[in-house]
């Protein structure tokens, strides 16, 4: 039990198993684009680890530690960006590190985060802008709308999870629980149509595979399920395309 607590504490409350997942779905299309670069690899985990920090510890006595470590997050990101890529992909970097910051910051009178049934599609751009824009020479609409869908469909169940603390109008409040499990199945079922018609064969039949499990995690979605059947199961639906097709590819 004590190695389940330090294993918590260490990869799902320091942010990085959630900044570990967003990078590999990343790479899972930037593998079917034939564009991957360690480089980008790292500058996504980077913005990725920064970001959730920057938005977990809003209003706490360790928000200006974090504020220092992003600066320096920061500044790593633009030299990976300088030195391997362009001045075009450090205008897409910057951009979305702004939508970053509207989501969360206690300063703004009005971000994201607090606008009543927002947060789930605006979680879903930022993911899809990554996917489709800042890692490919041109934006891809088809990667864009499989990335946010999916995505988008992933944030409802945490709703589900919240709906009892969240303090602004959700999903599951607003309609209920089992009516927010159908609108994820519709936005998985669209994610998965859309990439059995626009991602190669292996890609989609990875992706096809991930979107079984990820109907059966939101099945078993509920409100009383402890946080790890979130933190752990549903948060890991976003690696699974690329764990799908690694298998794929050896076998």
């Amino acid at each position: 039990m004590n190695c389940l607590k330090l294993l918590k504490k260490s990869v799902i409350d320091s942010q990085i198993y959630v900044s570990l997942m967003g990078t590999f779905f990343a790479v899972f299309f930037i593998i079917e684009q034939n564009t991957f670069r360690y480089p980008t690899f790292f500058l996504i985990f980077i913005t990725y680890f920064s970001g959730y920090l920057y938005t977990k510890y809003q209003k706490t006595k360790y928000f200006y530690r974090i504020l220092i470590l992003n600066v320096f997050a920061g500044i790593i990101s633009a030299i990976l960006i300088i030195f391997n890529h362009n001045e075009i992909r450090l205008l897409k970097w910057l951009i979305i590190v702004v939508l970053g910051l509207l989501y969360n910051s206690f300063f703004l009178e009005n971000y994201i985060r607090k606008i009543p049934l927002l947060k789930v599609f605006y979680v879903g751009l930022v993911w899809g802008l990554v996917n489709c824009w800042l890692t490919l020479p041109q934006f891809n609409f088809p990667i864009f709308f499989i990335s946010f869908f999916f995505i988008t469909a992933l944030v409802l169940p945490f709703d589900i999870r919240d709906m009892k603390n969240d303090t602004i109008q959700t999903f599951p409040k607003l309609m209920g629980v089992q009516n927010t499990k159908y609108f994820a199945y519709l936005l998985v079922f669209f994610a998965c149509i859309l990439s059995i018609f626009y991602l190669k064969s292996e890609f989609a039949l990875s992706f096809y595979i991930s979107s079984i499990i990820t109907f059966i995690l939101i099945y078993f979605s509920e409100n009383e399920n402890k946080d790890a059947y979130f933190s752990w199961g549903v948060e890991t639906c976003s690696v699974l395309p690329f764990l799908f097709l690694g298998i794929i590819k050896y076998f």
